[in-house]
């Protein structure tokens, strides 16, 4: 018999099918519409409003609706917005699915994020973001064997658009079993403690650096995601559907890293995890940036290894530093500031490195890191 935590991990691949088909297909996408390249950026903060907004009243909707229901419907949105996209005859039919899309994600994220943290064991939230990256692995490598040949990136959306239907009709077929085990676990899922508004919440020790150190951290995983393949390209000449099989390697060592990082965290501590993962994607960025020509690219596998453990470490973290009783509600303002400080993030760069070079890329890296690295140790100093 499959288990409900099996579910819960394929719904985490399809969560990642669609996060790095985007910046795969741009090479390609903005000279089929006859747009600049930079129109990337504003295109990804439009999902990175849809997706952060979910979260803010993704808790109202999961306590009407239920976990089960909220997943398996908002699985079925992704698939349909991401159909709608591979037929879209311009860039701006193409963001208005996207904006679908992104609702769907964003109330997936919050859902099932959630429900790991309430009801099974640390190294799950470790191995549901592993499998969040096979999924971001997995698109860019489908959608290179359709740029191989042309510009023929709207079958590379559809084949992935079929994969999530499926899996949207695989949590389908397990809804009744995860219904009575989520209804039996609601009575758990309740806080004594009185309502906080977010101005209180706020107030805490250490959180807004806290929030902060996500905000850096999903920048740098934006930045490469969206733009990786346009660096390859730009700088070293790759051809696109090269570029996007090296953005897979990046996406391979997110993968990786949170697989290996789930068992690790069975001895380290979050806080630990976190300061290991910037250490290891330094050095990636390191190599990124030394002149090595096409083989600096070995960078990103490092930079994606790095980065595994940061975010679901950064997230199983909130209980332990800020307390239980508020934890559903900071985890959501942790979302939530990290996608808008992220999206912010790389819509700048999009413009400033299409007027200049996009060879500031592992420098711009280089800043960001250091400067969560600094954010992190403030919050762990502010709560000891």
């Amino acid at each position: 018999m499959v288990s409900i935590l099996v579910v819960i991990y394929v719904v985490f691949v399809s969560l990642g099918l669609p996060d790095s088909l985007f910046g795969a297909a741009w090479p390609v996408v903005h000279i089929d519409f006859g747009v600049e390249q930079s129109f990337a950026s504003l295109y990804s903060i439009i999902t990175g409003v849809c997706t952060g907004g979910a979260g803010f009243v993704a808790g109202k909707v999961i306590r009407k609706f239920g976990t089960p229901k909220v997943t398996f419907f908002s699985t079925l949105l992704t698939a349909v917005g991401l159909m709608g996209i591979s037929f879209a005859p311009n860039i701006w039919v193409m963001m208005f699915f996207t904006i679908i899309m992104g609702y769907g994600a964003g109330a997936i994220d919050t859902a099932l994020n959630n429900y790991i943290s309430l009801h099974y064991e640390a190294r799950h939230m470790s191995w549901l973001h592993a499998c969040w990256g096979i999924g971001v692995t997995i698109s860019p490598i489908i959608m290179s064997f359709f740029l191989t040949d042309g510009s023929n990136w709207r079958n590379g959306y559809r084949v992935v658009s079929l994969m999530q239907f499926t899996i949207a009709f695989f949590v389908a077929f397990f809804l009744k079993k995860w219904k009575k085990q989520d209804t039996k676990a609601v009575s758990e899922e309740e806080s004594k403690a009185p309502d906080k508004s977010i101005f209180d919440i706020l107030k805490f020790k250490g959180i807004k650096t806290s929030i902060l150190s996500l905000g850096l951290y999903c920048s740098m995983e934006f930045l490469l995601g969206t733009w990786g393949a346009t660096y390859l390209v730009n700088t070293y000449g790759e051809s696109p559907d090269v570029a996007a099989r090296w953005v897979s390697l990046y996406f391979g060592g997110i993968m990786v890293g949170r697989i290996i990082s789930g068992f690790i965290s069975m001895k380290v501590n979050d806080k630990n995890m976190i300061r290991g993962g910037i250490a290891v994607a330094l050095l990636g960025i390191i190599i990124l940036a030394l002149p090595l020509g096409a083989k600096s690219a070995f960078g990103l596998l490092l930079i994606g290894a790095g980065f595994g453990p940061i975010f679901p470490s950064v997230l199983h973290s909130v209980p332990d530093r800020f307390g239980a009783d508020y934890s559903a509600d900071i985890t959501g303002y942790h979302m939530a500031g990290a996608y808008a400080l992220g999206f912010l993030v790389q819509l700048s760069f999009g413009y400033i490195a299409t007027w200049t070079t996009f060879e500031i890329t592992p420098f711009v890296l280089m800043g960001l890191i250091l400067l969560m690295h600094l954010a992190n140790e403030y919050t762990i100093k502010k709560i000891k």
